[in-house]
């Protein structure tokens, strides 16, 4: 099975960036714990703060992969495109947020790829990446 994870902007910046919000720990680092979780697994990652790349990268692996983990940033609110990027390919995207959104500011209560996911987790810190992949592993 071959799993793609995608951030989106300033997920770069986990363990730097309001550790009170998103925690203290690097992506980089849950990720190996991801892979050593689920070693049966091909689990690949990308980031990019560019709205157009993280929608060429659905496009690329979204025809030949199983499944997407997307936690898309900002661009969740905002990005009608990401939705017709999840909306034209085969693969079930899982929509994910290390922040509970709906505790949060009142804009960020409106998601503008759900309604084009498989589903939505949120608010369980970086272990939303492992309950997205779960979701896809007992599609």
């Amino acid at each position: 099975m071959k799993i793609q994870i995608i951030n989106g902007p300033n997920i770069n910046l986990l363990g730097k960036r309001e550790p009170g919000i998103y925690g203290a720990r690097g992506f980089e680092d849950y990720l190996q714990e991801l892979r050593q979780r689920y070693p049966d697994v091909q689990i690949e990652y990308y980031q990019s703060n560019v709205e157009g790349f993280m929608i060429d990268k659905i496009h690329e692996v979204g025809f030949d992969y199983d499944g997407i983990v997307l936690n898309a940033g900002a661009y969740t609110h905002t990005s009608i495109a990401l939705q017709d990027a999840i909306r034209a390919i085969k693969c079930p995207v899982i929509e994910v947020h290390i922040s509970n959104v709906h505790k949060r500011e009142e804009f960020r209560h409106k998601s503008m790829i759900s309604c084009a996911c498989q589903g939505v987790i949120c608010g369980f810190g970086l272990d939303s990446y492992r309950l997205g992949i779960e979701a896809l592993l007992a599609l």
